[in-house]
């Protein structure tokens, strides 16, 4: 088992563009269809180029709480998981346990797949409309049990898009880790 130090060391949190990180993967913010669409979706599918919406039509699609690895293409980063979070119907479906899957589905291939380094967008806090807050302890809580866990990733990146996401991902950890629930 991993000291309990390390891993936090093995967590960063960095405001910027997702499709500029230079590692082995990238996670997508996906729809069930694979195909494209809003938010980080789209601006993942735009940098990476027509490749990767042609191989995710091969993919015929990914259930919601999961995710599939697909090429990275014309991004900086080798790989790209596309997680597949829920829509947020006011915690009343299952969204919770859902979230967590996806996140444990992209760490499971990144395992699988020897991975070193990845990148998390906040899954489901945009158009599926998730409180940012809350998304941000079920992502956190669930990379960090990982982390306690697994060797692999050696390193995960919680890409930020903006100043009130990167605040809210600050402020979450630091609770996390005070309350010792972070495992």
């Amino acid at each position: 088992m991993i000291e309990k130090l390390s891993k936090v060391d093995r967590l960063s949190l960095e405001l910027g563009d997702i499709t500029r990180f230079m590692g082995d993967a990238i996670v997508n913010a996906a729809n069930e269809s694979l195909l494209g669409g809003g938010g980080v979706d789209g601006a993942i599918h735009a940098a990476a180029g027509p490749g990767l919406l042609a191989e995710c039509r091969t993919l015929y699609g990914c259930a919601t709480g999961q995710a599939k690895l697909t090429g990275g293409y014309h991004l900086p980063a080798r790989y790209v998981i596309h997680a597949v979070g829920p829509v947020w119907h006011g915690g009343t479906r299952g969204e919770e346990a859902l979230l967590a899957g996806a996140y444990r589905s992209c760490l499971e291939l990144a395992e699988q797949h020897d991975l070193r380094t990845v990148a998390f967008p906040a899954v489901s806090t945009g158009v599926y409309g998730y409180p940012l807050e809350e998304a941000t302890r079920v992502a956190l809580r669930t990379i960090l049990a990982w982390l306690d866990e697994h060797l692999l990733p050696e390193r995960v990146t919680c890409m930020c898009y903006n100043q009130r996401t990167l605040e809210t991902y600050e402020a979450v950890l630091a609770s996390l880790v005070e309350e010792g629930r972070d495992a």
